[in-house]
């Protein structure tokens, strides 16, 4: 049987946790300076990969 290989694009964008995948959030690399402390502040925190797609990256990083 072959090897099970991992999606490096889905490598690259998740990872496992002991809750399930964590994942980066948009919108906060650059201009910075015309967002609100608030906006800045939500999208500081970390996301988890909703629980409709799980399976979904699970499939992609099958050795996570």
């Amino acid at each position: 049987m072959p090897k099970l290989k991992t999606n490096r694009a889905a490598a690259k964008r998740f990872r496992k946790t002991a809750k399930g995948f964590k994942r980066g959030q948009s919108h906060k690399r650059h201009i910075l300076t015309k967002k609100p402390s608030k906006r800045k502040r939500l999208l500081r925190s970390g996301k988890m990969v909703h629980e409709t797609d799980v399976n979904r990256v699970a499939q992609l990083l099958p050795n996570h």
